[in-house]
């Protein structure tokens, strides 16, 4: 009778719990459901915070490296074999144009010019021979001639013979000028050459390289004896990029540092441009002089230069968390209407920390989302 009684008991406890369960299936569902309403009301309605796009004029200074080089460099080298004799200077000799480097001896220069000067002289000699030749057919053609006048006495092809001889020994006279001519420019020749044997400097600067000492052979297929450098003046290369060439001013006053000064800034003048791209790194070299009369620059140093970036109209500006993007595009989101609109746009220089200059179709006054974010979805409506 007890069994019996606890067997129905038992049969309720289990109904009460599987009703006890479905309520609560029941109650997490209709959560669920709230929930997805709330969310989907959310995101039709954004609450966002909107900025104004501004348009004002850039002009900022862009830190971009650079290398110094000297105006002017230049190896020197032999132009004709011969031994050092002297050398005059080493690396760190301030030098002035003209300035006598080095002494070369060629011997073999030494004998050419005297046996051109011989033949100098052996030419001389045959032009007073052949003049007193001249001389000589020239008195008997002219006592030909005079007998000549007495009819009878002379025979006239003697007249004419002695007359063609006359003329021989003039040409010969001019062929031996000729020689003696072609003599003398050989000597010149061989002088000219001789001159190269004393290296002098091109221009005013520093010896930066010495290759050579005394008694080496040198020749115009051996390294250079010395390296010249002109440093009182300086050429600063700076490459600019792309989107930053428009401010290339010529004559403009760039200034920049060098870490061997910190601290301290000096100035260059823009003197050439390019006017060409380097399809590598999309940027355009651009030479400024830079006046280096106390020597505190070295060629070779990289300095930092501060840019100047500007543009010939006023830019359109952005906060840069404004500027969102994904896998295909970059943008910014308008207020059109209170409802999101996605505008394309392309990132230009950053003005401040906190703001970047923007290429698009974008107006002063436009409203914008401060935070853009891909969440905000085109059409959403802006609160």
């Amino acid at each position: 009778m007890r069994n019996a009684l606890i067997l129905p008991y038992s049969s309720l406890q289990l109904g009460s719990a599987c009703f006890s369960l479905r309520l609560r299936s029941a109650r997490a569902a209709t959560r669920a459901s709230v929930i997805f309403l709330l969310a989907c009301a959310l995101c039709a309605q954004q609450p966002v915070e909107l900025v104004a796009v501004v348009a004002k004029p850039l002009d900022r200074r862009l830190p971009l490296p650079g290398e110094i080089s000297p105006y002017q460099d230049v190896e020197i080298h032999a132009k004709i074999p011969g031994f050092v004799e002297r050398v005059l200077v080493d690396r760190g000799s301030a030098v002035k144009k003209g300035e006598l480097l080095a002494t070369l001896d060629a011997p073999e220069l030494k004998t050419q010019r005297a046996e051109a000067q011989a033949k100098v002289q052996a030419m001389q000699a045959q032009r007073a021979e052949a003049e007193a030749r001249l001389v000589g057919e020239q008195g008997t053609y002219d006592h030909l001639k005079a007998a000549s006048a007495t009819p009878g006495v002379i025979a006239g092809i003697d007249l004419i013979v002695a007359e063609k001889r006359v003329d021989a020994a003039r040409a010969q006279v001019t062929a031996v000028e000729a020689g003696i001519n072609a003599a003398q420019s050989a000597v010149r020749v061989i002088e000219d050459m001789q001159q190269y044997l004393e290296l002098t400097a091109p221009f005013d600067g520093v010896i930066t390289e010495r290759g050579v000492s005394p008694g080496a052979l040198v020749g115009p297929n051996s390294k250079s004896l010395f390296r010249l450098e002109q440093n009182s003046r300086l050429r600063l290369v700076v490459a600019v990029p792309e989107p930053d060439v428009s401010g290339i001013a010529a004559g403009a006053h760039v200034t920049f540092t060098v870490p061997a000064y910190p601290g301290q800034q000096f100035t260059g003048t823009i003197a050439r441009v390019a006017h060409s791209m380097d399809v590598k790194t999309r940027s355009m070299p651009v030479e400024l002089d830079v006046d280096n009369a106390h020597r505190q620059l070295s060629p070779g140093m990289y300095p930092t230069v501060n840019w100047p970036v500007k543009r010939s109209r006023p830019v359109i500006v952005v906060p840069a968390s404004a500027v969102a993007g994904n896998t295909e595009r970059t943008f910014v989101i308008r207020s059109n209407n209170g409802v999101a609109e996605w505008v394309n746009v392309v990132r230009g220089v950053p003005i401040t920390a906190d703001a970047v200059e923007v290429f698009g179709p974008l107006q002063a006054g436009d409203m914008i989302v401060k935070r853009a974010s891909d969440e905000i979805r085109e059409g959403t409506k802006l609160k």
